[in-house]
């Protein structure tokens, strides 16, 4: 296959448009079902990359969920406990943990359940049966993966009547070196970023705290590859081999480090508790207990607990989640890892981070106020490395 013809481009008003190779040799993929659009492909390839990366750096299976070409997650293949399943919606799937795959999807998908919403999957690895299982029931817009077994196939082109997007991407595919797209009619050229993020990109440790455990060093990279393919700016936290909060292509770094931030103590949050005991109503979808549960920690559009309005949603009136409980709940958290795409410019993304959990930093250096960052983690006992890397990615 040489170019897929796509219904229009980024919006329905721009057609014709299609996906080909330049020097006109086969695309390294096969579309098993549905009709992928413009975005799609975006996310698709995007999301490809970063799973075949976290791959690669760690030796364990990778998913991502993506919309809108930045990542809402990414994870590898551990186990879930027990309260991350039951936050994941994943507590009822039986022989989850034997499949690596399933756990990294279901950890994905789970993160930012909101975000995810009509997302497009990436896995690392050939697609089994429990994995094909696990995205059949979720909404999202299509996969691309190496391979699937031939149950799992099944399975996924069963979904949406048949119109769900499946795609097969050659594992050994590697792009040229130099890559270029146009803008406003004007071509760009550059070589594309092939820095490879591992652990030994941690060993330039600045803070006085040098103690950097194996986990957070896993968490670290998951965080630093998820960057690579997140619109900038952007700031990853990272925790128990999964990123738990992404914030993507704010002006300020700041806002990065707010936004992300908010999405962890969510995160952490829907496993507290008060959240997993919340009385929902039988038959109640799982978009809107997603929905309601966002409103029930962040108290934002609609007061789900108020009397006319609870009603819709929960068997008995729950009590609210309190600002003050929220506080003492996050208190108790750490070990949370950051990842940052530039370096940070002023001390205020610290503060922020450690109100979220974060022990460990990574970020590239270089700022005229590195000494300034460098001592509030000095305050708050961190740990940074300098990676000396920026992963800016438009």
């Amino acid at each position: 296959m040489k170019e897929v013809e796509l219904k229009y481009g980024c919006n329905p008003n721009q057609k014709p448009a299609k996906i080909y190779m330049k020097n006109g040799g086969e695309l390294p993929i096969e579309i098993l079902s549905g009709k992928p659009g413009y975005i799609n492909f975006l996310d698709a390839f995007n999301s490809w990359q970063l799973v075949k990366e976290l791959k690669e750096a760690l030796g364990l299976p990778a998913a991502a969920s993506f919309k809108h070409v930045s990542p809402t997650s990414a994870a590898v293949g551990l186990p879930l406990p027990d309260a991350l399943k039951k936050a994941c919606f994943v507590d009822d799937v039986a022989g989850l943990d034997d499949s690596p795959l399933a756990c990294a999807y279901a950890r994905a998908r789970g993160t930012d359940r909101m975000c995810s919403f009509g997302d497009w999957v990436a896995l690392s690895d050939v697609c089994d049966v429990m994995t094909a299982k696990m995205i059949a029931r979720e909404i999202s817009d299509g996969v691309i993966a190496p391979g699937y077994e031939p149950e799992a196939l099944e399975i996924l082109r069963a979904k949406r009547k048949g119109a769900y997007n499946v795609v097969k991407i050659d594992p050994a595919y590697r792009p040229e070196a130099v890559e270029t797209k146009e803008v406003f009619g004007i071509t760009f050229s550059q070589l594309r970023n092939e820095y490879k993020i591992d652990p030994d990109q941690l060993t330039n440790i600045v803070t006085k705290n040098k103690e950097l455990p194996e986990e957070a060093k896993r968490d670290l990279v998951i965080a630093l590859i998820t960057l690579k393919y997140t619109q900038s700016n952007s700031v990853c936290y990272a925790y128990g081999g999964q990123a738990i909060g992404v914030g993507a292509g704010q002006q300020s770094r700041i806002h990065c480090t707010r936004l992300a931030g908010s999405k962890a103590d969510t995160w952490f949050l829907r496993q507290s508790e008060k959240v997993l005991s919340l009385p929902f109503k039988e038959g109640l979808s799982r978009p809107d207990r997603d929905n309601v549960i966002d409103g029930f920690i962040n108290q934002n559009e609609e007061d789900v607990c108020a009397d006319g309005i609870w009603q819709r949603y929960f068997t008995r009136q729950p009590a609210p989640f309190t600002k003050e409980e929220q506080k003492a709940y996050l208190a108790g958290v750490t070990g949370v890892s950051l990842g940052s795409d530039a370096f940070f410019p002023f001390d205020d993304n610290i503060e922020r981070a450690f109100r979220s959990g974060v022990t460990y930093v990574a970020e590239p250096g270089g700022s005229i106020r590195d000494d300034v960052v460098i001592r509030k983690c000095d305050e708050h006992g961190m740990v940074m490395a300098f990676t000396g890397m920026r992963l800016f990615h438009h």
